[in-house]
């Protein structure tokens, strides 16, 4: 019986849309093609035969009908690019009883002569915007924006539609996440986007700067301020960012007496060079980031109440790598093609056994480890897919198969050891974390991590 209903369906489709010259595909909730008609076939030449069942990413270059399919937005004339070439599509979800079941997707212009000297156009103002854009980067310091963050996560989605929503305003902006996850990336998207992107966007990393000189670098020195003074003195971070934004990167590593100067500058609207008589006025935005948990900090005595209040006006969580694994497949594909064109290889895939490693592994350096593994696996690779075996050692050891024991205390004892041993990769080593996971007191981890030799 659902057998015939299918046939039903793909007739119903078929007679709707299979000689129209529009291309036409339908996918379903989890953005597989259910339909694809004769004239997309054609267009981007697939065997119609073969795509059903397919995730559409694997067949339609630049999609986002999945994206669509799961967020329940349409997207109308929306720009694609497909071979070259740029397109316009709509995007329109499918719902029943309430519920989103799939979208429907549709390409409006392909090889028309109007639509040639259009594309020819809308090129030639791509071209003059890029060169606009890297005018505006060498002015002001960002390099990237909102559409270089690549998702099809529904909460990093949220993450772009709360900063569309906030970057305008002059608030502080507190990003919070594991390492690799991009905060810097955000940072960039906010400012440009902002009402000051014109103006100068200055990274501050909190954890790279001696204590010692980390007044200085923020806020600049008089000349004479101290020996081995730059003659003239020299400005701070605080006055090159005057007019635009101010990146504080590791936020929660900034000592406690450059936390009262950075709470005074945005109090006040000024800040005192060292060896200065007199404070400066500076308007600056204040964006932090930090992968650190600056609650405990301040229970600690480790980081002010007052500037983290102060600091953390809008709040962003970036979630980890590992709970949006739907970004796995999309990122790998992007970062494979960037480091691909950058290093001039030829290597266009994946192989199956590389994407399922890829799923399972759990990423603790988030997305920054995804790219290091790829751009190691390029290198590696002597085709034009990569293989298992050009992967770094550390993912084909931790995916490589259980050898078979013969009893059931050895199946454990394999079993614990290799839990033991991720727990602890996940804790970077800090044995009272790992033991408090496990579920286990130290002295019993202890035991075992010298009984398996870890």
């Amino acid at each position: 019986m659902l057998s015939m209903l299918e046939d039903y369906r793909n007739q119903v489709l078929e007679t709707l849309f299979g000689n129209v010259e529009h291309c036409i595909v339908v996918v379903d909730r989890e953005g597989c093609i259910s339909y694809m008609n004769e004239s997309y076939c054609r267009f981007i030449d697939v065997d119609q035969t073969t795509v059903k069942g397919k995730h559409v990413t694997d067949v339609i270059e630049n999609t986002r009908m999945h994206i669509v399919a799961d967020t329940g937005e349409e997207e109308m004339a929306d720009l694609q690019q497909i071979r070259g070439d740029y397109m316009i599509a709509h995007r329109i979800p499918l719902w029943e009883n309430g519920e989103v079941i799939g979208a429907l997707g549709m390409v409006l212009f392909r090889d028309t002569d109007e639509w040639k000297i259009m594309n020819t156009h809308i090129k030639d103002l791509l071209l003059e915007l890029e060169t606009y854009r890297n005018q505006m980067q060498q002015q002001n310091g960002a390099k990237y924006s909102l559409h270089d963050i690549i998702t099809s996560s529904p909460d990093v989605l949220q993450l772009k539609e709360k900063i569309r929503k906030t970057a305008h305003s002059d608030v502080s902006v507190l990003l919070r996440g594991e390492s690799g996850t991009g905060k810097e990336l955000f940072a960039h998207s906010i400012h440009h986007l902002s009402e000051r992107s014109t103006k100068p966007f200055v990274k501050v990393n909190c954890a790279a700067i001696p204590e010692d000189l980390i007044e200085a670098e923020l806020f600049g020195y008089q000349d004479g301020a101290f020996t081995g003074a730059k003659k003239g003195g020299k400005p701070g971070k605080f006055q090159l960012a005057h007019g635009g934004t101010l990146f504080l990167d590791e936020i929660g590593d900034m000592p406690l007496r450059a936390q009262v100067k950075i709470l005074r500058a945005l109090q006040e609207g000024e800040i005192e060079a060292v060896g200065a008589v007199h404070p400066q006025e500076v308007d600056v935005r204040i964006i932090a980031a930090t992968n650190q948990s600056l609650e405990e900090m301040i229970q600690e005595q480790r980081f002010r109440e007052d500037l983290f209040y102060r600091i953390n006006v809008v709040q962003i969580d970036i979630p980890p790598l590992r709970t949006r694994r739907g970004d796995i497949k999309i990122l790998s594909k992007y970062l494979l093609q960037k480091i691909s064109d950058r290093t001039g290889k030829r290597v266009e895939e994946f192989s199956k056994s590389v994407e399922d490693v890829f799923y399972k592994y759990h990423w603790p350096g988030n997305v920054r480890e995804l790219e290091n593994v790829i751009e190691s696996a390029v290198h590696m690779t002597d085709g034009e897919a990569v293989q298992y075996e050009d992967l770094p050692a550390h993912l084909q050891k931790e995916s490589a198969p259980a050898q078979e024991a013969e009893t059931l205390k050895q199946i454990v004892e394999q079993t614990e050891k290799h839990t033991i041993q991720k727990v602890l990769k996940e804790a970077d080593g800090d044995k009272s974390l790992a033991a408090k996971r496990l579920g286990i007191g130290k002295s019993s981890l202890y035991d075992k991590v010298k009984k398996y030799n870890l």
